[in-house]
């Protein structure tokens, strides 16, 4: 048997609004692979398929997985809310095959099936705030710098752009649509009709209409997608309407108009066209020599179109503190110009392991090298997050060690938050928390690792919440696996060990962390790593979470 993916985009989740080629996919298929809150979504069409489920945040599992039973021969139906081709899976479903050699003549076949997008569903149950240009943002910065996205919210508020914001605000992110509100602001007025629609054609549903200026003052979660105007969108009777254009061609309460079809495209009835009628030309008087040479200096005519577009680019250039190219035609960044690009460098800085207080002059550099343009940001990890446009990010790092800062990688690595052994005063097992730090700090692994370590039995810093939690105690370590200190469902780690002796902690732990560095699937969390394979180095899995039901998360923040 051929195996197939075919990734579904079943729209907003009412049954009602599920194309029929969505249905008839579900239905032929042989195995359904999907976030868990979505498999709940589209059971009605379920047959005893198999089910691979899985929480927000591992869709590259999920993707592998499915790639995998159809080169089985299985027919695969890889699901997303919405249209899959947008925030969905059908990208990262190609970027799997493709990492695997995959051809679209000799590989197994793939069909996406489009859906109904949020910008389409909520959109629906606002009016009709899309009828003209518009695009769409997601202000998740898990896959996408801040910086960019920031970028991209300027650009589409001075375009004129009606905007609808995907994964607006979450439990843990809660900045970036206070950012977005501010960067709007700055381009649009205060009343700019606002739409919010929570769960679109789901029981749950929920819309306000509002503006930009009191927005914030309603509720907005991952579920809720906001639709902001542009300068013209309007509200009429409760709902919120962009103009697409017409009454400029049209005098929509007359039944014979003033212009015939075929005259209302001509740039004389568009007179605030920016690459409206040209200047009729004139006749060539007889000119000598000298005057010839005159004319040839003068700059020649341009649309208003071109002048506009020169002025806006000698306004970037002193914006970003670049150069004019000769006779205004583009600007460039001066460094760009000598061959260098800059790029955003990130980073974890603390004043070590152990010491928890910074120096004055530690400050001072810090503040100096991330300068006007960088970011500094504070972690309840006991770090700085800093961000640094640089085109020499080593240049950096040792500007900051040099002044004893510790400098690490952020993102999914291992990272070693251990407390400050009581100033230091009980500095016992300092050394072997700086030996850890040294053979694991930084290390790639499927999703970031936190070690806990604690230099006495009162654990302050609590490392026994932490994904590998070590805890010195009485001369021996006593050893945490698989804790979770965020969501509802947190728990701190298995107790598998105590009394371990100093000497064979470190590569102890060295042996768990490669193993789940080499085992652990992709954006794989370690308590579940820890549940899936059951027994790391002989220490075996025990469910450590609280005997509550709560619903499943919708975000995986």
């Amino acid at each position: 048997m051929s195996g197939k993916i075919m990734v579904v985009g079943f729209g907003p989740g009412d049954v009602k609004h599920m194309t029929y080629r969505a249905k008839e996919a579900l239905e032929e298929s042989d195995v359904i692979v999907g976030y868990k809150t979505y498999v709940d979504l589209i059971r009605p069409f379920l047959n005893g398929q198999e089910i691979i489920s899985t929480g927000m945040t591992e869709e590259v599992s999920r993707a592998q997985a499915a790639v995998k039973k159809a080169e089985e021969g299985k027919k695969v139906a890889v699901i997303s809310s919405g249209d899959a081709g947008l925030y969905g899976m059908a990208g990262l479903v190609y970027e799997v095959l493709i990492a695997k050699g995959w051809r679209e003549e000799t590989g197994v076949p793939v069909e996406i099936i489009p859906g109904i997008s949020a910008i389409n569903s909520c959109a629906s149950l606002l009016g009709a705030p899309v009828m003209h240009d518009a695009c769409t943002i997601s202000l998740s910065d898990h896959l996408t710098p801040w910086e960019l996205i920031k970028k991209r919210i300027e650009a589409a508020a001075r375009a004129d752009f009606v905007i609808a914001l995907y994964n607006p605000k979450s439990g843990r992110r809660t900045r970036q649509i206070v950012e977005a509100q501010q960067i709007l602001l700055a381009h649009r007025p205060p009343d700019t009709p606002v739409g919010l629609v929570k769960s679109a054609y789901r029981q749950r549903q929920h819309v306000v209409l509002t503006t930009l200026k009191e927005m914030l003052e309603y509720e907005i979660g991952m579920l809720t997608t906001v639709i902001i105007g542009n300068s013209t969108t309007f509200v009429y009777d409760g709902k919120m309407i962009t103009p697409r254009g017409y009454q400029r061609k049209y005098t929509l309460d007359r039944e014979k108009q003033l212009l015939a079809p075929h005259e209302r495209l001509r740039p004389e009835a568009e007179p605030w066209a920016l690459n409206g009628p040209e200047k009729p030309a004139q006749a060539k008087a007889p000119e000598t020599k000298s005057a010839e040479k005159k004319a040839g200096e003068q700059a020649p005519d341009k649309t208003p179109y071109q002048w506009a577009m020169e002025a806006w680019q000698r306004l970037e250039a002193q914006r970003e503190g670049g150069v004019t190219a000769p006779e205004g035609n583009a600007t460039f960044n001066q460094g760009a110009l000598n061959g260098q690009m800059e790029e955003i460098f990130e980073a974890a800085v603390s004043p070590g392991l152990a010491n928890k207080q910074f120096k004055p002059e530690q400050l001072q550099k810090l503040a100096e090298v991330v300068g006007d343009k960088g970011s500094i940001r504070y972690s309840r990890h006991h770090q700085l997050l800093v961000e640094i446009p640089t085109s020499d990010p080593e240049q950096v790092v040792n500007q900051l060690k040099n002044v004893g800062l510790l400098v690490e990688p952020v993102g999914d690595v291992v990272q070693i938050k251990a407390c400050d052994f009581c100033d230091g005063e009980k500095f016992d097992s300092i050394p072997y928390a700086e030996e850890l730090h040294k053979r694991l700090g930084g290390l790639a692994v499927p999703k970031t690792l936190k070690i806990g370590f604690n230099g006495c039995g009162m654990a302050c810093y609590g490392a026994v919440n932490d994904d590998i939690g070590i805890v010195y105690r009485k001369g021996r370590f006593d050893l945490f696996l698989g804790g979770k200190n965020i969501s509802r469902t947190a728990h701190p780690g298995q107790p598998v060990a105590e009394g371990i002796p100093p000497e064979e902690l470190v590569d102890l732990i060295e042996r768990i962390v490669r193993f789940y560095a080499e085992e652990g699937h992709p954006n794989e969390r370690f308590h579940k790593f820890f549940k899936r394979v059951k027994e790391i180095e002989g220490f075996k899995y025990q469910d450590m979470r609280p005997p509550i039901t709560v619903e499943p998360m919708v975000c995986g923040d």
